[in-house]
């Protein structure tokens, strides 16, 4: 019987000790919240009034990113798309970028919260001139935003 107890109580002192090196590795491994949820190496706003005003006083257009604290297809778009150097000087120079979770902001109404990603491109004076749903590799956002060039011109 004092067998039985022993060798339950060692397996069950093993799986913990496991099962904590587990949980350990993979908290060091993951990403923190804030580098999750906001799209990395870009200077991002979340006031809409706010990025509509700056655009108009750098004559600029506003690309409003619309995400989820927790959506996979975020995560790869910030990743393999918006962590692009190039991309990231594009981006800069031609937009006021706006970052928005559905989770945590108050996104204005007439824009879609649902379906995460979602991209919306806007004047300065707040009129959409595209709106785009899903992830883009790199190669197919610069697609699109040479579309939104040729619309804009």
């Amino acid at each position: 019987m004092h067998k039985k107890i022993l060798i339950s109580t060692t397996l069950l002192l093993a799986f913990n000790l496991l099962l904590t090196a587990c949980t350990n590795e993979a908290k060091e491994e993951s990403p923190t919240e804030k580098e999750k949820t906001t799209p990395i190496k870009l200077n991002w706003g979340n006031d809409y009034h706010k990025a509509l005003e700056i655009a108009k006083k750098e004559d600029k257009m506003v690309y409003l990113f619309i995400g989820a604290d927790k959506c996979v297809h975020c995560d790869r778009f910030k990743e393999q798309t918006l962590s692009n150097d190039e991309l990231i000087e594009t981006m800069k120079e031609d937009y006021v970028l706006l970052y928005m979770s559905r989770d945590r902001h108050n996104i204005p109404e007439g824009f879609e919260r649902y379906g995460v990603p979602m991209h919306y491109f806007l004047t300065a004076d707040g009129n959409v001139t595209a709106h785009i749903v899903g992830s883009r590799e790199l190669a197919g956002w610069y697609d699109v935003l040479d579309e939104i060039d040729l619309m804009n011109e």
